[in-house]
């Protein structure tokens, strides 16, 4: 991999890394994949998944042979530096398996407790997002090299919970019991929602503006660290509340995660 001067070489290699893993899991969309369930049969698997997980495993061992690895389909890497990469090969694999585009590859870096980028790619509209804390945000399309025609994208602004358009999901067997509860404590009370099925591109809408909050329980780290890195580097809010005996995952911009919080926790 060529890396530019001026180049943050982090920041390149995501870049890379998740474009990479969406090309070769796009060829697999293109023409349609069968899948199998895991926890439960909407939460699928596909062959995509597997090998685009592989494929990134295997250029970080090549670039980042020190750094350790955690994939959503099972690689696993401590590493002796401190670093590991946090894959999500196919986020979204559900709309992937159906023919719907709401689907990205997606990853992030983080430092012991630290989290310093994360990397969204977006096949569908032909854009990555890159950036952390301290780094800003830059989209670029899915040509030519970082920093050439990339946009940095602005701060985040501010809107009250009743101002939102959530990004939210809840899994039917919730409805009616004390997590279904606190979930439409929040949701009686944002301005409006949407359920897309793609936690990392949800994330990464809010960063690009489109979106405002994102409100889910129970997140893994490969669904939650590459878009909480976007938000988090543009000024938006991350936050974790316990709440009806499950963890909640709520981001966005300030008031509306305030706002949100304040209700899960309102009994």
């Amino acid at each position: 991999m060529a890396v530019s001067p001026g180049q943050d070489p982090d920041a390149a290699l995501a870049r890379e890394l998740v474009e990479g893993a969406a090309r070769l899991a796009g060829s697999y969309f293109r023409q349609g994949v069968s899948a199998r369930a895991k926890s439960n049969p909407t939460d699928l698997v596909t062959v995509a998944d597997a090998e685009a997980e592989a494929y990134v495993v295997s250029q970080l061992a090549a670039h980042r042979p020190l750094d350790g690895v955690l994939g959503e389909e099972g690689a696993a890497r401590a590493g002796t530096s401190g670093r590991s990469w946090v894959i999500d090969p196919v986020d979204g694999t559900y709309n992937f398996v159906r023919g719907a585009e709401w689907w990205c590859s997606a990853l992030a870096l983080v430092h012991g407790d630290d989290l310093l980028l994360g990397a969204v790619h977006d096949p569908a509209h032909g854009q990555t997002l890159v950036g952390g804390p301290g780094r800003g945000v830059r989209v670029t399309s899915s040509v030519g090299e970082e920093g050439a025609g990339a946009a940095r994208l602005e701060p985040l602004g501010d809107r009250s919970l009743s101002q939102a358009c959530a990004a939210t999901y809840l899994h039917p067997p919730f409805f009616g019991t004390e997590v279904g509860d606190a979930w439409q404590r929040v949701v009686q009370r944002v301005g409006t929602y949407r359920l897309h099925g793609s936690g990392s591109l949800d994330l990464a809408a809010i960063a690009q503006g489109r979106l405002d909050l994102f409100l889910h329980h129970s997140v893994p780290a490969w669904d939650r660290l590459p878009g909480q890195a976007l938000v988090e580097a543009l000024g938006g809010t991350t936050r974790t509340v316990e709440a009806a005996g499950v963890e909640w995952f709520v981001a966005g911009v300030p008031t509306a995660v305030a706002e949100a919080c304040e209700r899960l926790a309102d009994r």
